[in-house]
């Protein structure tokens, strides 16, 4: 259900730009997306998981919050992370 370790160290090389980098906007959004998409297939599979719909709205509101602040602050990294993670159509 939730992603690997390994996952998580090459998102944060990869949005992070370096492998301490943990705490930038764009690696917690890359990070939050990935729980996101394992949580979604886990809730197809089990409908009536009522506490990981409830963790997956936390997960969603938290990136949202993130993105709206790397809106405000630079909205050109905004897209940028948005068109790799494929966030908007």
């Amino acid at each position: 259900m939730a992603i690997s370790t390994k996952e998580k160290q090459d998102l944060v090389i990869k949005f992070g730009k370096d492998a301490k980098n943990t705490g930038s906007v764009q690696s917690q959004v890359a990070i939050f997306s990935a729980e996101i998409n394992a949580l979604t297939e886990h809730i197809k599979n089990n409908p009536k998981d009522f506490a990981s719909k409830r963790s997956l709205y936390r997960l969603v509101s938290k990136r949202r919050n993130l993105l709206n602040y790397l809106k405000r602050r630079d909205i050109e990294q905004y897209r940028d992370i948005v068109k790799q993670l494929d966030l908007r159509n």
